[in-house]
């Protein structure tokens, strides 16, 4: 298990080298000019000039980036060029409420995407099994920000149950989680439809297989079966989307973050793009990644503990 594990870290190194590089690149070619954003609109051009001399931004790229690589090993982010803050700073500020939102989305919209795709394959052909269907085929066409709108409109402004507009606080305290669950929802609200419908292929597949007849044939409980031998056996591919679906709810949250004023990673990063705050557009865009690759991580160890035969791979 930790060769596998080892082997995976291995594998996500270029990864994140691949996705520094071409961050970094996307950043030249910008056309707006770091050291203008930062001299102001009505700086001199020595000023400018001096300001590029600083941040090194005279130099070749390559030296840039080498430059910006060892600054990277040695947690240096940069500094933001609108507030003059370390961008390290600003990061660990936003990551805890990104990470929230996202727990408090999968947390309740896993359960019930595998949920639905069970009873809509113990029950397939049956009216159940379509009203599920239907319901997800809905939420994978529903966009986040129509979701996102039409709760703030009723849930949040017409009804006025719940608040719509920034964190209220930690998750233990109870404006917390009141201002938490239109995010949640919304997040999570388009994860159901995908894990539904993969969760029914393949405890569909999986309830036809030999060792299900046999667990039938000795007696066992129907609900044990379902869940013990169909369900268990079926979650590999469905692990798989979950995986590759947190990746899009990363871009979900910048979404959802924007919608309800959250004070997380996703807003900082499209605050930073728009106001061409390049450092902190680069420490968004690394943080992001990340977690892509983190999450995949997880995944793929999750593969090894749900099948052993992964583990020789």
């Amino acid at each position: 298990m930790l060769r596998h594990a080892l082997h995976r870290i291995g594998l996500a190194v270029p990864v994140l080298f691949g996705v520094l590089l071409i961050g970094f690149l996307l950043m030249q070619v910008v056309p707006t000019d770091p050291a203008t954003v930062r001299a102001g609109p009505q700086a001199t051009e020595d000023v400018i000039a001096a300001i590029r001399a600083e941040l090194g931004l005279d130099q070749p790229i390559y030296v840039q980036f080498g430059k910006y690589l060892w600054r990277l090993a040695h947690g240096d982010l940069g500094v933001s060029l609108i507030n003059n803050m370390p961008v390290t700073q600003e990061l660990g500020s936003t990551i805890g409420p990104t990470v929230e939102l996202m727990l408090a989305a999968l947390v309740w919209s896993i359960p019930v995407g595998i949920f639905l795709g069970t009873i809509a394959a113990y029950w397939r052909g049956s009216l159940l099994d379509k009203a599920v269907m239907a319901v997800s085929i809905a939420g994978v066409s529903v966009p986040v920000f129509f979701l996102g709108l039409v709760l703030i409109w009723f849930v949040g402004f017409e009804w006025n149950l719940l608040p719509f507009t920034g964190r209220g606080g930690p998750l233990w305290t109870l404006d917390g989680l009141l201002a938490i669950i239109l995010p949640a929802v919304t997040l999570g609200g388009v994860f159901i439809g995908p894990v539904a419908r993969m969760t029914r292929t393949a405890v569909v597949d999986t309830l036809s297989a030999e060792h299900v007849r046999t667990a039938r044939a000795k007696g066992l409980p129907e609900h044990l079966v379902v869940l013990r031998h169909a369900l268990r056996n079926a979650l590999i591919p469905v692990v798989t989307l979950i995986g590759l679906q947190i990746g899009f709810l990363l871009g979900g949250a910048v979404v959802t973050e924007t919608i309800f004023s959250w004070p997380g990673v996703g807003r900082l990063a499209v605050g930073a793009i728009l106001s061409a705050d390049f450092p902190m557009a680069q420490g968004t865009i690394i943080v992001l990644s990340a977690g892509f690759i983190l999450v995949n991580l997880i995944v793929d160890l999750l593969y090894a503990v749900l099948d052993p035969r992964v583990r020789q791979a």
